[in-house]
Parts: structure tokens; sequence; C-alpha cells
């Protein structure tokens, strides 16, 4: 696990100049980070992904051209070491769900103090999936209303959860089981238990029941 004497490397993706400049600028307040590269534009920083190889990404969601979350999608698949956290004032529960399910490691929403945003940084490099309170709230609200509609979620285990949201972002077993750091062999285990408490047989099946379709 990584230690906090080691120097956090953060870009930062955000179209409002005024904005960009002052978050880098509260990012390297703090010793333990470093704003290493900031862009406007989903384009720009994956051209410059390679380059730059931050550990966390601060990610807007209503940038000009392509998504915030559609960035995250792909970025999340060109170089996987990446961690992706949502810093956005986008608030509805679709985008954050989306953006969740692209690959986002976490969600912090604008207007957080500097402290806050350090804090969920730090918590997000070290294996954490840090929320603002709104957003947790959220999220939290969203699975409790698919267990009502369907009482079959409520006997999935938090590990079986992990790998159906690894499934809604379109990932195959083995690149399950590199994220979770467990082997194909366990994966392919938990999706059959989660389709057999679904009562479904396929992926499409298992994720359309969570979607209510």
């Amino acid at each position: 696990m990584k230690q906090f004497k080691d120097i956090i490397k953060v870009a930062l993706v955000e179209d409002d100049a005024d904005i960009r400049k002052l978050t880098a600028s509260l990012i390297n307040i703090y010793p333990d980070l470093e704003c290493i590269g900031s862009f406007s534009s989903a384009e720009e920083f994956e051209n410059n992904l390679h380059t730059v190889n931050p550990d966390i990404v601060l990610m807007d969601i209503g940038l000009p051209g392509k998504s915030g979350i559609e960035c995250i999608r792909d970025c999340s698949s060109m170089k996987e070491t990446i961690q992706y956290l949502v810093y956005s004032d986008h608030q509805d529960s679709r985008e954050v769900y989306d953006a969740l399910a692209a690959g986002a490691n976490g969600y912090v929403l604008k207007g957080t103090t500097p402290e806050k945003l350090a804090e969920a940084i730090r918590d997000m490099y070290q294996g954490g999936s840090p929320m603002s309170r709104q957003i947790s709230r959220m999220v939290a609200s969203s699975f409790k209303t698919n267990e009502k509609k369907h009482p079959d979620f409520e006997k999935l285990t938090p590990q079986e959860w992990e790998v159906l949201m690894r499934l809604e972002r379109g990932l195959a077993y083995k690149e399950i089981a590199a994220e979770r750091f467990v082997s194909e062999h366990t994966v392919r285990s938990q999706v059959r238990s989660i389709y057999e408490k679904l009562h479904v047989h396929t992926r499409t099946e298992a994720l359309n029941k969570f979607h209510n379709r």
C-alpha cells in the first residue's frame, strides 16, 4: 500500500478556466499532492494520457465535445492504473450511476472544501471510493429502491455487487479478476451465484433486471 510520504500525482480535466486554475492551485497547497497537468477537454486529456501518467484524475462531467463519462470509460481501458474521481456539480442520479459504471472510483461535488477534496484524493490513492455525502445517500437510496422492486437483489453479497457493477461496465471475467485481485475461476463462480440469485441466465438479463426493464 502506498503511503502519504509519496507525492500523489493529480491531473485535472475541467473546461472552466477559472475553476481549473483555482483547483490546481488548491491541490498544490498540500505537500503530498501535485497537480501535474490540467486540461480543458476530454480529447486534450486523452492525447496526453500516457505522457502525463497521473495517479488520480479529477474529472468534470459536463465537458465540451466528449463527456467526462465517456472519457473515463475509454481511458480506463487504455491505462488501468489510473483512478478517476468525478469532480462535478452534476447531481442527477443517472449521471452519477453512469459515471460509476464507466469506471469512476469516487464522486465529489464542486464546492467541497479544499481539505475535504484533499482527503478524497488521499482516500482514493489508498484504495477507497470517496463520495460527497449527498452522492453517497443517492447511491444508497438507489440500491434500496432496486432491492424493494426486486427482492432477489437483497441476496447478493458485497462481493457479488462489485462483480455486478463491473459486468455493467462491460468488463470480461479476466478483467474483473485483475481489478479485484482474485482468480478468474472465483469471478466465474460469483457470476454463477449472481445469476442463480437473480433467476437469470445471462449478463444482459441480470443488468436489465437491475435497471428494472
